[in-house]
């Protein structure tokens, strides 16, 4: 049986190497600190499964340093193997994908025999935590040292510890092999998979490609590449979406098993005409819709349709006709979900579709899917947020019917904006009006209430409200309200009409839209008609506390080890296409990738279908502090009884038995944070559910600190601030002088900071 010092050894010299087809490295924090508590304490952390082969004949991870002969192929046991080199040896071994960050930093307490990732409010200057690579990397030396100044009594048995712990480099892992010619990469594929049945699975994707690249390595490399390329220009894209693209081309099926027929020599050739067609209709709904970036990049699984249809087509389309007709049945497949559902089986329909009918047949064939109406009407812009399907639609008529800026008057075209304009969303009437005027979050992102105007300009117009902007706009540029499809009777600026407002913006918006797609269909176009150039994208017109409370909690969860959602992101119905919620953030493969139910954060739960996304297995969270309180639960990262007072001096502080000269101070504070509950149900009608049983289990200091070292605001806190209510927050009343002596200088900081970057003076 190896030692892991051999492992590290034979990873080092390339004989160690992972196969092309396993998933990047996966495992959180807090799963490295386990695994290395185990192995400290002896506990059985699982053998290996490798495939003893020749690496030249097969795709690998990471360099074979010009060996000659066979090489191992870890295939189960990569996230541990992984984990352990980066401790040992402070980097990432060769064949890593991933994020190192994970297994970085890891410390070991001498006294408590404990591992825990770096925290400098607890373990700065603190003898008893060792930096565990560091340990590897050198010797003894510096912390026999430490301990002879600090506590000479326990020096032989913190030694005798550090010791145990070096020692792990001797650890013996059971390493089971798979060997014999007949052990080709299907058969392999399969044998991990059967392994890994509990763990990371592969897709189907997975499985065709680790076959392509059987017999030719290059491939996920050379795909790498133009994703990267495509990610460069702002478009995101996936290997598995690259592929149905070359599928569709090579062999005109949607399922990945069609591509067992297919050589290497063939592949490649559909690989890089599929490429080329991508690349194509790109610059195409770039330059024609103004579609320009990621962000509003509508239905990418039509693309391999496009594709298919460029195959048969020669490579190219007839004419420009041609071209809007094409555009014309992307548009509406995107805003009508045509493949949001069952993804293949409708791209197989729509293959046989375009081979038997061209263009034509693929519209006609969409109109009787939709019940033989693809009209837009203005109850299509109902919608909320950047994730529903018609925020690319409002984006795509700005740009085409080029639609002018509020402060300049002049198209928002590049050409006229100059090189370093940018566009940014900007809310027609302002939310922090509309929460004061009692407008629900879905209400005041409705889609009808967005449009784009430079960056410049947005500034400008600021908090305003419409019935002072408006008229001001309208008289120094006549016409450019019209241009952003805005009401122009004045009595529908008010705040108390904004129903109305949105009501009558929807029809307007509805009418350019179905003006302009009835052009793309019959051909009615102007034949001088210029190229659009891309546009830069600024981020949001203003801040907001949930966009904030969402962006915190996600790199609060990446720095637990979760992988990155997607944000504002539509969940469709797999069978009906309908649309189900459109998700803060959205894990489709669970919370690490391959790993768990996909998993979904909604905040505007009354447009949601909640039970349908249930009964389809996501796991449904419709709070930011739940989701966060569920994933430190599973990693065990945040103890339920309150902190040791030994562990650290933030955390002594704040458990500490309070001054007994305080204690009037804490009673009043106490009584404070229970009358914000009451306050705020009775003035600002939020019921904080959640926060009373905290107050309940912890008290209300406890409850305080809790509260200001989250990761970022509370739901409680996004709330109040929707109800333009931030002086009932925690934060509001921790800054109050007279409490200050019951917070750390940092937890001050971090209240004043929340408060000051919604406007809210201490």
């Amino acid at each position: 049986m190896p030692t892991l010092s051999t492992l590290l050894y034979q990873i080092d010299s390339g004989s160690v190497l992972l196969p092309e087809f396993q998933r990047g490295y996966v495992w959180n924090r807090d799963q490295v600190r386990e695994l290395m508590q185990s192995l400290y304490r002896g506990h059985p952390v699982g053998g290996l499964l490798m495939w003893e082969t020749d690496a030249e004949g097969v795709s690998v991870r990471g360099e074979t340093s010009g060996q000659q002969g066979t090489h191992l192929l870890l295939l189960d046991g990569q996230q541990r193997i992984t984990s352990l080199y980066g401790v040992v040896r402070g980097k990432a071994p060769a064949f890593f994908e991933g994020d190192p960050a994970v297994f970085a930093n890891l410390y070991f307490n001498v006294v408590e025999e404990k591992f825990e990732f770096y925290a400098p409010s607890r373990m700065a200057d603190d003898y008893r935590w060792v930096n565990v690579t560091k340990l590897f990397l050198e010797n003894l030396g510096e912390y026999i040292t430490s301990f002879q100044q600090h506590d000479p009594a326990n020096l032989g048995l913190y030694v005798e510890r550090l010791n145990r712990l070096r020692n792990l480099l001797e650890r013996e892992f059971y390493a089971e092999k798979i060997t014999g010619n007949d052990k080709n990469v299907d058969t392999v594929v399969d044998i991990f998979n059967r392994v890994n049945s509990g763990g990371t699975k592969l897709s189907k994707g997975d499985l065709a490609l680790a076959k392509i690249c059987s017999q030719w390595s290059d491939a996920r490399g050379e795909m790498r590449e133009k994703l990267q390329e495509w990610q460069e220009a702002d478009f995101d894209f996936t290997l598995d979406w690259l592929l149905r693209n070359a599928n569709a081309v090579a062999t005109g099926r949607a399922l990945f098993t069609a591509l067992d027929n297919v050589s290497a020599g063939e592949f490649r050739d559909a690989l890089y005409r599929s490429t080329g067609y991508i690349g194509r209709f790109l610059d195409l709904v770039s330059g024609r819709l103004g579609l320009d970036h990621d962000r509003v990049l509508m239905a990418r699984y039509a693309f391999p349709v496009v594709s298919r249809l460029l195959e048969l087509n020669g490579g190219r389309f007839d004419d420009r006709s041609h071209q809007d007709k094409v555009l014309y049945w992307y548009v509406h497949a995107a805003l009508w979900g045509r493949f949001a559902g069952s993804t293949e089986t409708f791209l197989q329909k729509d293959y046989e579709t375009v081979e038997r009918s061209g263009i034509d047949g693929l519209i006609t064939s969409l109109e009787r899917w939709r019940g033989g109406n693809l009209d837009v009407h203005a109850h299509d812009f109902e919608g909320s947020t950047k994730g529903s399907r018609f925020y690319p639609l409002l984006y795509m008529l700005t740009r085409v019917n080029q639609a002018r800026d509020f402060g300049s008057g002049v198209p928002l075209r590049a050409d006229m904006l100059g090189r370093n304009s940018s566009l940014q969303v900007h809310h027609l009437f302002p939310k922090s009006l509309l929460y004061q005027a009692g407008y629900e979050r879905s209400q005041v992102n409705a889609i009808a209430n967005f449009c784009f105007l430079t960056q410049d300009t947005n500034l400008v117009v600021g908090n305003r409200s419409p019935a002072e902007y408006f008229a001001e706009v309208e008289e120094k540029h006549p016409g450019v309200l019209a241009s952003q499809w805005i009401p122009t009777d004045p009595e529908l600026w008010k705040i108390e009409r904004y129903p109305d407002f949105l009501q009558a913006r929807r029809e307007l918006l509805a009418e350019a839209a179905q003006s302009f797609l009835t052009e793309l269909r019959t051909g009615e176009t102007a034949t001088d008609r210029e190229e659009l150039q891309p546009l830069s994208i600024a981020g949001d017109d203003d801040m907001d506390a949930r966009v904030a409370q969402v962006n915190g909690l996600i790199s609060e969860l990446v720095e637990l080890g979760c992988t990155p959602p997607s944000t504002d992101t539509e969940i469709a119905d797999p069978r009906t296409g309908r649309a189900l919620a459109v998700a803060e953030a959205f894990w489709p493969e669970g919370l690490q990738t391959g790993q768990g139910s996909p998993v979904v954060l909604e905040l505007d739960t009354a447009d949601a279908d909640l039970p349908r996304l249930e009964e389809l297995g996501y796991e449904v969270f419709t709070s930011v502090d739940a989701l966060r309180g569920y994933v430190r639960r599973r990693n065990r990262s945040e103890p339920e009884s309150e902190p040791d007072p030994d562990a650290g001096s933030v955390a002594a502080e704040r458990s500490r038995e309070p001054d007994p000269a305080a204690e009037p101070v804490v009673a009043e504070f106490e009584q404070r944070m229970r009358s914000l509950y009451e306050r705020g149900r009775k003035e600002a009608h939020y019921t904080a559910t959640y926060f009373l049983s905290m107050l309940a289990e912890h008290g209300g200091l406890s409850t305080a600190h809790k509260l200001l070292a989250g990761g970022g605001v509370s739901d409680g806190f996004a709330a109040l601030w929707e109800r333009g209510r931030l002086d009932l927050t925690v934060e509001a009343l921790a800054t109050e002088s007279r409490f200050a002596e019951l917070f750390s200088a940092e937890e001050l900081r971090t209240a004043e900071h929340r408060l000051s970057q919604f406007g809210y003076a201490t």
